[in-house]
C-alpha cells in the first residue's frame, strides 16, 4: 500500500483524478511509462548538447570530464557548463535505471 503526505488541495484534486479511472493499476503504469518517457528525452536532449561541446572542442565527454574532474582543465564558463550537463545526464540514467 502507498501512503502519501500530501496538502489536503493537492490530496483533493488527485482523488478527482483517481476517481475517473476503474484500473488504478494501469494509472499507476501509465505515469511509471510517461516519466521513463520524460527521461528518455532528457537524455537525449542532454546528448545533443554535450554534442555541441565535442564538437566545439575535439574530444569526448567522457575524455573531457576525466580531464575536468583531475585539475588538467581550468574553470572557464563553458567547462563548468558542459561538466554540469554531463553530470545532470549521469543523474537522469541512473534515475531511469532506478524506475525502469
Amino acid at each position: 500500500m502507498l501512503q502519501l503526505q500530501l496538502q489536503p488541495q493537492t490530496e483533493e484534486r488527485l482523488r478527482r483524478i483517481l476517481a475517473q479511472y476503474s484500473d488504478l493499476e494501469l494509472f499507476a503504469q501509465n505515469i511509471i511509462a510517461y516519466q521513463i518517457a520524460e527521461l528518455k528525452k532528457a537524455i537525449l536532449n542532454i546528448r545533443l548538447d554535450l554534442h555541441q561541446f565535442e564538437q566545439k572542442y575535439q574530444q569526448s565527454t567522457e575524455t573531457f570530464y576525466q580531464q575536468f574532474t583531475t585539475g588538467k582543465l581550468d574553470d572557464s564558463e563553458d567547462f563548468l557548463i558542459w561538466a554540469g550537463i554531463y553530470e545532470m545526464l549521469q543523474d537522469n540514467k541512473r534515475q531511469l535505471e532506478a524506475i525502469k
